[in-house]
């Protein structure tokens, strides 16, 4: 006989315990067993309903109940919508059945209810929680590109009313125990377990007769519904705010306003109705599939070590030195210490190397003031940070990590005055973001010790950090260091060695086709609203503002003079001569200087400099929107195909995830190569041959990308 995933247990007082338990998972999920499960028990509680006082449903497992079976959704198709309908339908009916049996129905969270899971704890009559501040609380499927399918919009905009559900539904919000009472997700927290079902029995035997509040005569939704004057005034207004954050790319915050609206205005169960309906058509869509793929099962599969060499043990430094205290050096100082990693913070000055770690302080000041760390804490992250001048600090450190300007004779002088005073075998690594790191690493005594850590600014809110394997580099370094990179709380991906690595690489694709853009003449705002349009975070323009355009340049005059020295041409790009006129006519370098593409007025907003339709025209009426938009998307879709080519990307895992978190590539795409599976490899090879006739080579097919749609064959 199969276990059954869900345990059902009778007790003396007639009070029925259904315990989600899984045997199959670590997890409950939303699975066929689940289901089979829920209609079976459902079934019994109908039958037996008479000699039953209540029902309390808790979980087996550390979590609560994990939500639905992503692995089952992301293969449902447009042919299987009608089957799928189907599904949905019978899954909410369970629990239709469950809060309309008659008898008090209690929720009991004794960890993570998070999609799923707090839809089951939402058709309780009533939900108690333990107090513990890890444990989340939420719906987050519109960060999957999903909407809560088992009634969650439904049944919370009946509990909260429009105003308050509609950011807590569309922004994906977690919630720990004690702020999801506030908001009145939960009814009650518990100190124990034990305790938990003591005040679920003692709710059950106070409210005999409950039942939901959407299912009493005369019940209406908190705040009034959509044609009441106050929500009426919010709903004119909230379609046309969503449009500008979303900028039409992301279908799930538009489904579930629409769902939430017009649910509001009919009975319960056409609601749900409603809700299903919107559900299916986002489930078949490709926005979803794109972001499942990235967010649950690739990012999955690198905090799992997909890209870490097997067969070492996991590693943690003692004591990492980092190298220079600017910017990113402060940062990574910052990571370290609020890790619990020591770290010597060193700098050309004590002085400059005091300012580093007064980033720090900075830091813990803001979350000491807003509550979210105490005193003592903060004092014990900052005290991990030793700032200094002196070399000699840096012995005991088994890692370094060099963050000095990228300058190659700089960054070998540092590396040798480190490796001097650190142990035997220590971790020497490099955060830049363009050198090559074999060739860094000659200035190494041991190069298979050392590795490339491309950290990204800022460091403190940045996930990603990009890991470069030269050639000598070891497994066991590599597996090291993707170790660190996990201490930290960071996402790594690992690439070859290469010019620019693989972020880099395709980031400035994306800066320079923005600038190419104007010099066809094309107006800047224009530009600048493509890539927004597109998904992207910020324009190019203003990307280029910030990386800087003189560094653009200089960049460029290194690669120039690298090539030579291999006997190698460079191919100039359009957006070439754009920069030099903007350096060296106009004297426009960066967002730092005050003058680039943008004009930096003090106390005032950035806007795009006068200049630029003066010297670069701006009169270019016929470009089509979709071209501007395909271009930027594009160009980087193409250059990381070139990374694959060339053996700089060993996984689309890492292609993805690396220009999500890393580079800003939409999160809607599912990442840089997952947007070419969605797209269709051979509708891609099409449209970039189009786009290489009106807008120049650079957009043909790389032959990988060919043979790939040739064969039928997609990214993986």
């Amino acid at each position: 006989m199969t276990e059954s995933a869900i345990r059902y247990e009778k007790d003396n007082q007639n009070i029925v315990t259904l315990i989600l338990d899984d045997p199959n998972q670590s997890a409950n999920t939303m699975n066929a067993a689940y289901k089979a499960a829920m209609s079976d028990v459902i079934t019994r509680l109908e039958a037996e309903k008479e000699q039953i006082a209540g029902v309390l449903i808790t979980s087996a497992k550390k979590t609560f109940f994990a939500g639905g079976d992503l692995n089952d959704l992301i293969q449902v198709t447009e042919d299987d919508a009608e089957a799928f309908m189907d599904d949905v339908t019978k899954l909410k009916e369970t629990l239709r059945r469950l809060e309309t049996l008659g008898v008090p129905v209690v929720a009991c969270i004794n960890g993570a209810a998070m999609g799923g899971g707090l839809e089951i704890a939402l058709a309780a009559h009533h939900r108690i929680i333990l107090d513990d501040p890890r444990i989340p609380l939420g719906l987050p499927e519109v960060t999957l590109g999903l909407l809560p399918g088992a009634g969650g919009v439904v049944r919370v905009v009946r509990m909260l009313g429009l105003e308050k559900a509609l950011p807590f539904l569309m922004e994906g919000q977690q919630l720990n125990p004690q702020k999801a009472l506030k908001m009145g997700i939960v009814d009650e927290l518990a100190s124990s377990a034990e305790d938990m079902l003591e005040k679920g029995r003692a709710w059950i035997a106070s409210n005999p007769d409950t039942q939901q509040p959407w299912d009493s005569k005369g019940y209406r939704i908190p705040g009034g519904d959509p044609s009441s004057p106050k929500v009426a005034q919010m709903l004119a207004i909230a379609p046309a705010m969503l449009r500008d954050k979303t900028k039409g790319c992301y279908p799930a915050p538009e489904a579930i306003m629409c769902a939430a609206v017009e649910g509001a205005q009919v009975d319960f169960d056409t609601a749900l109705r409603i809700e299903s309906r919107y559900f299916i058509q986002l489930a078949t869509g490709q926005v979803a599939k794109n972001m499942i793929s990235a967010f649950f099962f690739q990012l999955q599969e690198i905090k799992k070590g997909a890209s870490r060499p097997a067969g070492y043990k996991p590693w943690q430094p003692s004591k990492v030195g980092v190298l220079g205290a600017g910017m990113m050096g402060s940062g990574i100082a910052w990571s370290c210490a609020n890790s619990g990693i020591d770290v010597v913070l060193k700098d050309v000055s004590l002085a400059s190397a005091e300012k580093g770690k007064a980033y720090s302080a900075s830091l813990l000041e803001k979350r000491v003031a807003k509550g979210r760390m105490d005193q003592a804490k903060a004092e014990a992250i900052l005290s991990r940070i030793t700032p200094t001048e002196s070399a000699e600090d840096l012995a005991g450190c088994d890692m370094i990590i060099e963050a000095v300007f990228e300058d190659r004779e700089l960054k070998a002088n540092v590396t040798k005055e480190a490796e001097s005073q650190v142990q035997t075998g220590a971790l020497m690594c490099s955060n830049t973001s363009t050198l090559p790191i074999t060739g860094l690493a000659t200035a190494s005594e041991k190069p298979e010790n050392f590795i490339g850590l491309h950290f990204f600014s800022p460091v403190d809110k940045m996930p990603l950090v990009e890991i470069i394997r030269g050639e000598k580099t070891s497994d066991e370094t590599l597996a090291k260091a993707f170790d660190f990179v996990l201490r930290i709380k960071k996402t790594p991906i690992v690439v070859n060695d290469s010019r620019g690595f693989f972020t880099s690489r395709v980031f400035g694709t994306f800066a320079m086709e923005g600038v190419a853009m104007l010099g066809e003449q094309i107006d800047p705002n224009t530009i600048e609203k493509a890539a927004l349009l597109a998904g992207m975070p910020v324009g190019p323009l203003a990307v280029v503002d910030e990386v800087t355009l003189s560094l653009s340049r200089n960049i460029r005059m290194q690669t120039m003079k690298d090539l030579a020295a291999e006997g190698k041409a460079y191919v100039p790009h359009p957006a070439d001569a754009i920069i030099d006129k903007m350096v060296t006519e106009f004297g426009r370098e960066s967002k730092v200087s005050g003058k680039g593409f943008y004009d930096y007025p003090e106390g005032q907003p950035k806007r795009l400099w006068p200049g630029l339709k003066e010297h670069f025209g701006g009169d270019a009426h016929d470009v089509p929107m979709q071209d501007l938009k395909d271009r930027i998307l594009f160009i980087q879709a193409i250059e990381a195909v070139k990374c694959v080519e060339e053996g700089v990307l060993n996984s689309a895992t890492d292609a993805n995830i690396g220009s999500i978190f890393g580079i800003g590539m939409p999160a809607w795409t599912g990442g840089v190569l997952q947007f070419i599976n969605g797209y269709g490899l051979s509708a891609f090879v099409a449209r970039t041959k189009a786009l290489a006739g009106k807008y120049g080579d650079r957009f043909q097919p790389p032959a990988l990308l060919v043979k790939k749609a040739e064969a039928g064959e997609k990214f993986e």
